[in-house]
């Protein structure tokens, strides 16, 4: 595992300093569980804004569609 030293602003300190007011068992648990969360974030706004332009593309294209449309007719119906 790596280490890492930097700098906090005092709101920030005090805020991990109360890591058991958030039923953490030390600061690196509740450093590590933030990363966590602002990369699956992070993560998930990239997500989204993929699917935005790939609906977009989606829209402006009458061969895409198409395409897609004839995928549905083969699907296999129950």
């Amino acid at each position: 595992m790596k280490e890492y030293t930097f700098k906090l602003d005092d709101s920030i300190s005090q805020f991990v300093e109360q890591f058991q007011d958030y039923g953490f068992q030390d600061s690196r648990a509740l450093v590590m569980t933030a990363l966590q969360r602002l990369r699956s974030a992070l993560e998930s706004a990239q997500l989204q804004e993929s699917a935005a332009l790939y609906a977009e593309l989606y829209e402006e294209d009458p061969d895409l569609q198409a395409l897609a449309e004839s995928g549905l007719e083969e699907w296999p119906k129950e």
